[in-house]
């Protein structure tokens, strides 16, 4: 709660250099994720860390390029790199033995989540400063990219996340039924998030091009 009262107050303290609707919208995300009972529920389910992890990257990051205005910034590199890297670090962090290293290590852990919203929010960054075919494709290609990890999940013949072993059963479910659910998770709504941007894109081009003609 200290935090997220920090938070509140620097907003308040910098809101003319803010867009400070984003910015509350930032800390209120903060709250739930690492606050209220579900990052606890998170150590104990796969499913709810996909969850977290997913809200991360596809809602909390883009709020805080809005609440900071990041899209202003001459970021280096090209949409096409900082989209591997965005689709690189998320997939990294969730191979087994990262997953299970960022578990086990309260410093580990934090390095992956703010590695994973550090290079989503500069990935959304570049999407929004792109032309409108660009970030759809940037877009659609990372839905495709978290669809496959989803789709891997989901289709694994055992459960592959060592932390789920013995934590899932007080839940009713086996690690692998865990596993199922989270991958469902990334490959259905995880990804509908990044094709409602695309199509967000899209509508708009259209219909500046229509106002122009």
């Amino acid at each position: 709660m200290l935090l997220v009262a920090g938070l509140l107050a620097a907003i308040y303290s910098q809101r003319h250099r803010l867009q400070v609707g984003p910015a509350i919208g930032a800390v209120g995300l903060i709250g739930c994720l690492y606050i209220s009972p579900f990052c606890a529920l998170g150590s104990a389910l796969f499913a709810v860390r996909i969850v977290h992890d997913v809200v991360l990257v596809s809602v909390f990051a883009p709020l805080v390029v809005a609440a900071l205005r990041l899209e202003r910034l001459a970021i280096h590199g090209s949409l096409v790199g900082w989209t591997v890297i965005h689709v690189l670090t998320f997939w990294l962090w969730h191979a087994p033995p990262f997953y299970e290293a960022a578990m086990s290590s309260d410093a580990t852990f934090w390095a992956m989540q703010v590695s994973i919203v550090a290079t989503a929010a500069l990935w959304w960054a570049k999407v929004f400063r792109a032309p409108a075919p660009a970030a759809t494709t940037a877009l659609l290609a990372t839905l495709v990219a978290m669809g496959s990890l989803g789709a891997l999940l989901t289709f694994a013949h055992r459960a592959l996340y060592a932390p789920h072993w013995l934590t899932t059963q007080d839940w009713g479910l086996s690690p692998l039924e865990d596993q199922q659910i989270a991958g469902i998770v990334m490959w259905a709504p995880g990804s509908l998030v990044y094709l409602l941007a695309a199509l967000t894109i899209v509508y708009r081009s259209l219909g500046t091009r229509a106002a122009t003609i």
